[in-house]
């Protein structure tokens, strides 16, 4: 189970400085279980990074980056020391084979993309013009 701190650190610090673009690429990622997204370090070669880098490369302030891109994102952007991060800690500690990890970070990001979904108002319809 995810810890209050980390769990609290998500919510606060990383969802809301995650597009909705990094936000579905984590859940594909994810749900796909993809050596892509890796453990214990931010990148070791484009295209695979941890968690932080996925989001920073497709966040406007970070996505021109390469290797450096979780550490800014999440020193820049979200506002947090990526040596003492929550998220990064346990990420890391529980390492690629933790399925029960990887399940409870999807169900907090699904959680998410739900919620953005629902904030999201329809596109106006425009009634079409009636023929005279």
């Amino acid at each position: 189970m995810l810890s209050a701190e980390c769990l609290g650190e998500l919510r606060s610090a990383w969802l809301p400085n995650t597009t909705d673009t990094g936000l579905e690429r984590l859940i594909d990622l994810l749900e796909s279980a993809s050596p892509l997204l890796i453990h214990g370090c931010f990148t070791r070669a484009v295209p695979m990074g941890c968690l932080a880098t996925h989001i920073a490369w497709h966040h406007p302030r970070t996505a021109h980056l390469t290797g450096e891109a979780g550490i800014t994102w999440l020193h820049r952007v979200a506002g947090l020391n990526p040596a003492t991060s929550y998220v990064l800690r346990e990420w890391d500690r529980r390492s690629v084979h933790d399925l029960d990890l990887r399940g409870e970070l999807l169900a907090v990001f699904r959680e998410e993309h739900r919620a953005r979904t629902v904030r999201q108002p329809a596109p106006k319809r425009v009634p079409a013009l009636a023929k005279v």
